[in-house]
C-alpha cells in the first residue's frame, strides 16, 4: 500500500514506515504532522484518485529532524566573453517517518480510527489580515523627520569648462 502526497511543490510516493527528506517544514522534532495534500491512494484491491486531492485523506508522519542537503554547485559560464559565475547551495531539509495513511477517518493499516491527534501541517504562513477604522484612516500620520542627504553631481569635462 502506498500514498503520493504534495509538499513543498513536490510529490513524493510514500509507504507506512518509510524515511523521506522534504523542503523544510516549519515543526519542531518529534511532533506528528498531518499532510492533507494527498493525491492518490493505492492498495492491493482499489486505488483512490483525487480532483486534485483525495477527499478525507491524510498521510500521518513523525518529524525526525531538520538538516542541509548536499551541497549542489551551480556554474554560470559564457563562451569567449569572460564570465563565469561559481555559486553553492544547501537546500533545508525535514527529514520525516511515515506512521500511518488515513482515509476516510479509518488507518489503511489497522481499519480503525488513528491513536494520536496530528497538527496540520502549514506551508506557508500567512500575513494577518488588519482592518482600519475610518477614523484611524482620516488621522494624520506622525510627522517624523526625514534626513536630506546630497549627492556631489558628476561634470563631465565639457560642463567644467563652461563653469570656469
Amino acid at each position: 500500500m502506498f500514498a503520493v502526497i504534495k509538499s513543498g511543490g513536490r510529490q513524493y510516493k510514500v509507504a507506512v514506515g518509510q524515511t523521506l527528506e522534504v523542503n523544510r517544514l516549519p515543526v519542531e522534532d518529534g511532533k506528528q504532522i498531518s499532510i492533507s495534500e494527498v493525491l492518490l491512494i493505492s492498495d492491493a484491491d482499489r486505488s483512490l484518485v483525487g480532483a486534485p486531492f483525495v477527499a478525507n485523506a491524510e498521510v500521518l508522519a513523525t518529524v525526525n529532524g531538520q538538516k542541509r542537503g548536499k551541497k549542489v554547485i551551480v556554474f554560470r559560464y559564457k563562451a569567449k566573453k569572460r564570465v563565469r559565475h561559481r555559486r553553492g547551495h544547501r537546500q533545508e531539509l525535514t527529514v520525516l517517518t511515515i506512521d500511518d495513511i488515513v482515509s476516510e477517518g479509518k488507518s489503511l493499516i489497522t481499519g480503525e480510527a488513528p491513536q494520536a491527534k496530528a497538527e496540520p501541517v502549514v506551508e506557508e504562513e500567512e500575513a494577518p489580515e488588519t482592518t482600519t477604522t475610518v477614523e484611524e484612516q482620516a488621522a494624520p500620520a506622525e510627522a517624523t523627520e526625514v534626513k536630506k542627504t546630497t549627492r556631489r553631481r558628476r561634470t563631465t569635462k565639457a560642463e567644467s569648462s563652461t563653469e570656469e
